[in-house]
């Protein structure tokens, strides 16, 4: 199987190196027989981010007839493909080729055809500009990548690597992909969504002032019944008035702020603390160690446990 891998000036070293790893290691382990190979917009050589020279990069017509086309990566101002890039990854899925587009490699993709009508993932810091761009793709955050059989994209980064692992586990088998897995000492399968690496604001970009300081009060009261005539009465506001000018300062219902905020802290007391979930919950305002559970996996799609696994620091 030929692999053919897109590189660019300005790539970092990690996200070009993903699919080589991966992939390279399919072959390396005996498991079949993958080639992979680097191709650019013209034969030569790159410049990494780092500064670092990548020689033997193949011309863009030497990913004509791969296999697999994978783009690792794209331009953090989210350009405009080449049409020539566009074009070459048209015909080849037209062919037959499957299409990988990791992290942000998902945003040209999205400016071909081979994603039209489709859902997609990318990195969670460009949700909103791709989705304001229109189009017939459907962005979801909440997954680490999604498989169409023909194109595959992943979420952020490191999703890159669940992605490949997939792809292997697809192409191979389970115990391909945890072979590969084991040689290169990362999870064969990650539960959740990139929605747990999302950083969330604390406090909105508004002027009002009454609004600020119910904020501040939620984060200092989040083990309290935080009713909506409670936090007016802070705002010196009546129900109805509140709840439009909160709407207006945070983009969201009072509800949801101090579900979301209430999640926040669970989760730091998560990352910093060995705190049981039992007295986490009542100390963040869901009163049950269930409750806690059911909406922290349904924000972050992990459940507490597994995520202080993986995030503790305590």
């Amino acid at each position: 199987m030929k692999i053919a891998i897109h590189a660019f000036d300005g790539i970092t070293m990690f996200h070009l190196a993903v699919p080589q790893m991966v992939f390279g290691e399919v072959s390396r382990q005996g498991l079949a027989d993958w080639e992979t190979e680097l191709f650019g917009d013209e034969a030569g050589s790159i410049v990494t981010s780092e500064g670092n020279e990548i020689l033997g990069v193949q011309a863009l017509d030497t990913a004509q007839d791969a296999d697999v086309i994978v783009i690792p990566s794209w331009f953090e101002d989210l350009r405009a493909a080449p049409a020539e890039l566009s074009a070459m990854i048209s015909t080849a899925h037209d062919r037959g080729s499957t299409i990988v587009g990791l992290c942000l490699g998902a945003v040209p993709l999205a400016q071909t055809t081979v994603l039209n009508g489709r859902t997609a993932v990318t990195h969670w810091r460009a949700f909103d500009e791709v989705a304001a761009k229109g189009g017939s793709v459907t962005w979801d955050n909440s997954v680490l990548y999604l498989d169409h059989g023909d194109v595959l994209t992943s979420a952020g980064t490191a999703a890159g690597l669940d992605a490949c692992l997939h792809f292997v586990r697809a192409q191979l088998g389970a115990e391909a992909a945890l072979r590969v897995a084991r040689s290169l000492v990362i999870a064969p399968h990650r539960d959740g969504g990139q929605a747990q690496f999302v950083e969330r604001p604390i406090s909105p970009s508004s002027d009002n002032s009454s609004i600020a300081e119910v904020l501040q009060w939620i984060d200092q009261h989040l083990e309290g019944d935080l009713r909506i005539d409670q936090l007016a009465a802070i705002a010196h506001m009546s129900s109805r008035t509140f709840l439009r000018a909160f709407q207006a300062a945070t983009g969201t219902s009072p509800a949801a702020w101090v579900r979301r905020r209430r999640l926040d802290e669970a989760r730091r007391l998560l990352e910093l603390t060995q705190v049981p979930v039992e007295q986490i919950a009542p100390k963040v305002g869901f009163g049950g160690s269930a409750t806690l559970r059911q909406n922290f996996k349904a924000e972050f799609g992990i459940t507490p446990a597994a995520y202080r696994r993986r995030f503790s620091v305590a």
